[in-house]
C-alpha cells in the first residue's frame, strides 16, 4: 500500500501545462530519437555513396588520358598521394596491372571490358576496399580502389556533426513545446477558475466577450459555454427565490386565516350563530393549504428517478369521457360551458391511464380558473399518422409570447399575473410538464385558440395502429 492511501490523502496531480510540457517533450524526444537512429544508420551509407562517387569521378578524369599506361605507371604515387587511393589499368586484352590489381576479379574484368562500369567490393593486402572502375576510350578500362576505414571515418565525422543539430532540435522543440502548452493551458486554467467560482455560489464571473479572449477554438467555445451556464444558474437562482417567496406567501394568507380564527375559538370570542361560518373559513383554507402542499409533493415526486409508471394499453378515448363526467359539472357550478371533442371509438395508447387523467385534471383545472361564465371549456381527443393528442382549449384571456417561454415553469405566470386574474398554486402546469416528460410525450401551448384563449396539446404515441382515425371526425358531447 502507497503512502499516500496510507494517510488517505489525495494523490496530487499535475496541473494542465505540466502535462502539456511532459507530453510536448516525450513526442519530441520520441521524434528527435527516431530521427537520430534513422540517421545514424543512414549516414555510413552517404559516407560510402560519397567516396565512390570520389573514386568514380578520379576514375573518369584517368579513362580519358592518352598512353594510359605509361603515365599512370609513372604518376600514380603523384596522382594518388597519401589518401590510400590504389590505381590497376586493365588493357584492351583483359591483362590487369598496377597495385590494385589484386582487387579485381575476373567477373569485375568482363564487367569492364564489355564497356560497362564497375562499383563494387574487394580485398586488397587483406583489407576490404572499394573498387571503382571506368572504362577507357581507347578500350581497357582503369580502376579505383579505397579502403573502407575511409568510410568509417567520413561516417564518424558526419554523426559527430549530427548531434549538435540534433541538440538544438530537442532544445527548440521543448522550448516550443513549454510555449505552447502555456498558450493552451492559460484560457483553460481561467476557465477552471472560473467554473471554480460559480460552483463556489458567485454569478457574473464569465467573460462577457469569448470570442476576444486568446487561445483555439475549444477554449473560445468553453468560455462561452460558461457564460451560458452563468445566465442560467443566475436566471435559475432567481426564480427558484422568487418561486420561494411566492410559496411563502401562498402558505402565509391561508395559516393567518386558520391562526387567527383558532385564536378567536380558543379565547371564546365567536358567537355561537358564527360557529358554522368559522368552519366551513377553517375548511376552505385548510382544504387550499392541503392542495398546494400536495402540489410540491407532486412535483418533488416528479423529480425523482424512482417514480412509478403502471404502463398499458389506455383507451383514451374512455378516458377523455370519464374526465367530461366530473369537469361538466364542476365547470357548470361555475356557469362554465364545458364540452367534449372525441372520435367516439378507442384510440389506444401505450401509457399510463392514471398519469394522463391527472396531467388532463391539472389543464382543465387550469383553463377552468381562468375561463369566465358563459365561456367555454373544450377537452378534445384526437389521433393523427404519428401521435393521439389531448387538448385543452379555453375562454380565458389567452397568453402572450413572453408567456409561452416560461408557461411550464413553476410559479413564472402566477407571479407575473397575481393580482390580475384568478391564480392556483402556481404548480400546476409544472406538473403537467413534467408529468408529460415521464410519460415520454411531449406538451406545448399555444397563445390562442379558437375559443379565444389559451390551447394546450399532449402528444402521446400510439399503440400500434389501433389509434388511426383516417377520417379524424369529431363527435362534440
Amino acid at each position: 500500500m502507497t503512502a499516500s492511501r496510507a494517510t488517505g490523502r489525495p494523490r496530487r496531480r499535475t496541473g494542465l501545462a505540466g502535462e502539456l510540457v511532459l507530453l510536448a517533450g516525450a513526442v519530441t524526444t520520441v521524434a528527435v530519437l527516431l530521427t537520430g537512429l534513422v540517421a545514424w544508420h543512414t549516414l555510413r551509407g552517404t559516407a560510402e555513396a560519397q567516396e565512390r562517387d570520389q573514386l568514380a569521378r578520379q576514375a573518369r578524369v584517368l579513362s580519358r588520358v592518352p598512353a594510359l599506361s605509361a603515365l599512370l605507371y609513372e604518376g600514380e604515387q603523384r596522382i594518388a598521394g597519401a589518401n590510400g587511393v590504389e590505381i590497376a589499368v586493365v588493357d584492351a586484352a583483359g591483362v590487369v596491372s598496377g597495385p590494385a590489381a589484386p582487387a579485381l576479379g575476373t567477373p569485375q574484368r568482363d564487367i569492364l571490358l564489355s564497356g560497362r562500369t564497375l562499383s563494387s567490393t574487394g580485398e586488397l593486402r587483406g583489407t576490404e576496399v572499394l573498387v571503382e572502375g571506368v572504362p577507357a576510350r581507347r578500350g581497357g578500362a582503369v580502376v579505383l580502389t579505397g579502403p573502407l576505414t575511409d568510410v568509417d571515418s567520413a561516417a564518424a565525422r558526419m554523426r559527430r556533426d549530427l548531434l549538435l543539430p540534433l541538440g538544438a532540435g530537442l532544445a527548440g522543440a521543448a522550448a516550443a513545446g513549454v510555449l505552447l502548452a502555456r498558450r493552451l493551458a492559460r484560457p483553460l486554467g481561467h476557465a477552471v477558475r472560473v467554473a471554480a467560482r460559480l460552483a463556489a455560489g458567485e454569478r457574473g464571473v464569465a467573460d462577457p466577450d469569448p470570442a476576444a479572449a486568446p487561445g483555439p477554438a475549444e477554449a473560445v467555445e468553453l468560455g462561452r459555454a460558461l457564460g451560458v451556464l452563468d445566465t442560467a444558474l443566475a436566471n435559475g437562482e432567481r426564480r427558484q427565490r422568487d418561486f420561494l417567496l411566492s410559496v411563502s406567501h401562498e402558505i402565509r394568507t391561508p395559516l393567518t386565516s386558520v391562526l387567527g380564527y383558532a385564536e378567536a375559538l380558543a379565547d371564546e370570542v365567536v358567537p355561537a350563530e358564527r360557529l358554522p361560518e368559522v368552519g366551513r373559513v377553517l375548511r376552505a383554507e385548510a382544504r387550499r393549504l392541503d392542495r398546494f402542499l400536495a402540489d410540491l409533493l407532486d412535483l418533488a415526486a416528479l423529480e425523482t428517478d424512482d417514480f412509478r409508471l403502471d404502463v398499458a394499453d389506455t383507451d383514451l378515448d374512455a378516458l377523455a369521457r370519464e374526465a367530461a363526467t366530473t369537469w361538466r359539472e364542476r365547470c357548470a357550478r361555475h356557469g362554465v360551458d364545458f364540452r367534449l371533442e372525441h372520435p367516439g371509438r378507442a384510440l389506444l395508447v401505450r401509457t399510463d391511464g392514471f398519469r394522463v387523467r391527472q396531467l388532463t385534471d391539472c389543464l382543465l383545472a387550469n383553463a377552468l380558473r381562468l375561463t369566465p361564465a358563459g365561456a367555454p371549456v373544450v377537452l378534445a381527443v384526437r389521433s393523427g399518422d404519428d401521435a393521439v393528442e389531448v387538448e385543452v382549449r379555453d375562454g380565458g384571456p389567452g397568453l402572450t409570447e413572453d408567456d409561452l417561454a416560461v408557461a411550464f415553469e413553476r410559479g413564472a405566470l402566477h407571479e407575473r399575473y397575481r393580482g390580475l386574474r384568478p391564480v392556483g398554486t402556481g404548480l400546476g402546469l409544472a406538473i403537467a410538464h413534467r408529468l408529460a416528460v415521464r410519460l415520454d410525450a411531449t406538451l406545448t401551448a399555444r397563445a390562442r385558440g379558437a375559443e379565444g384563449g389559451a390551447v394546450f396539446t399532449l402528444r402521446l404515441s400510439p399503440a400500434g395502429d389501433t389509434a388511426r382515425d383516417p377520417s379524424a371526425d369529431r363527435r362534440p358531447s
